[in-house]
């Protein structure tokens, strides 16, 4: 089964003709997609894009880019609503998209932290896995997963050292590959595409960002992408395109079961 990780379908990108890229994505054979919020003002969008669209699910977190404006009191209320999400719909998936960010700015790498720990908490009391969001941050991750010792998850958008790799995959984790992995020049990710055991890797588009290098600027990255971000896989291991997208999807029912539940026996299987 075909399935976007991490592909933020409620972005403004995507107002004009939300419909028309949601079917396309289904159409290309996109068997689910799963939406990650990335602040309290759009945790409501991506809870109704997932029950307007059967092949989507949803994660709930605040991104460390977007906690600047944030509150104790947003914590409570992902909480709050996290509780009731996992007993009013089986579409919840995990506590996402959270993370470190160190790229732009340590400025607030206090605050950071304290809302990447305290979702980490949530996470943990509730079972569910994690979407993580990493930029020259993976170290100080790693030291908050090995604390709070979560029930695994995705590290999206991966781009560490194969040391880093496996000290995730050690902890549960599976590592999201995307656009990134598209460009001949990234040799470090195409390398550990390559290389890394097959069983620790999902697909993800990012969409509308990090877009693969046949779109470069010129053109929006979305769902349906996923195919040939697929084949690109593919020919990096030499493989059939069929046999890892088998393979990857059922990385992702393993580590996101919430998922798993959503699917049809035949789709688990394929």
């Amino acid at each position: 089964m075909l399935i976007d990780t991490h592909c933020h379908l409620d972005a403004p990108e995507f107002n004009a003709d939300l419909e028309a890229v949601a079917n396309e994505a289904k159409q290309a054979g996109v068997g689910m997609i799963v939406i990650p919020a990335v602040e309290p003002k759009n945790f409501q969008k991506v809870i109704d894009l997932s029950n307007q669209y059967p092949h989507c699910c949803y994660a709930l977190g605040m991104h460390p880019m977007y906690i600047d404006s944030a509150s104790p009191g947003d914590v409570k209320r992902l909480h709050a609503l996290i509780k009731q999400e996992l007993a009013r719909s089986g579409k919840l998936v995990a506590v996402g998209e959270i993370g470190l960010d160190f790229f732009v700015t340590q400025q607030n790498r206090e605050t950071q932290e304290y809302f990447f720990s305290e979702q980490l908490k949530i996470a943990k009391e509730f079972n569910l896995p994690v979407i993580l969001h990493v930029r020259r941050a993976v170290d100080d991750v790693l030291k908050y997963l090995r604390t709070y010792k979560v029930s695994g998850g995705i590290a999206h958008a991966f781009n560490g050292s194969r040391q880093q790799a496996n000290a995730f995959i050690e902890l549960g984790f599976k590592l999201g590959f995307g656009g990134a992995m598209t460009y001949s020049r990234a040799l470090k990710i195409r390398e550990l595409a390559k290389t890394l055991p097959l069983e620790a890797i999902v697909l993800e588009t990012d969409a509308p960002d990090t877009p693969p290098e046949w779109l470069g600027t010129k053109g929006r990255n979305q769902p349906a992408e996923l195919v040939k971000i697929a084949e690109v896989l593919a020919d990096l291991r030499r493989m059939d395109v069929a046999q890892i997208i088998e393979i990857t999807g059922k990385n992702v029912l393993q580590i996101l079961p919430n998922l798993a539940s959503l699917c049809t026996p035949l789709e688990v299987l394929h």
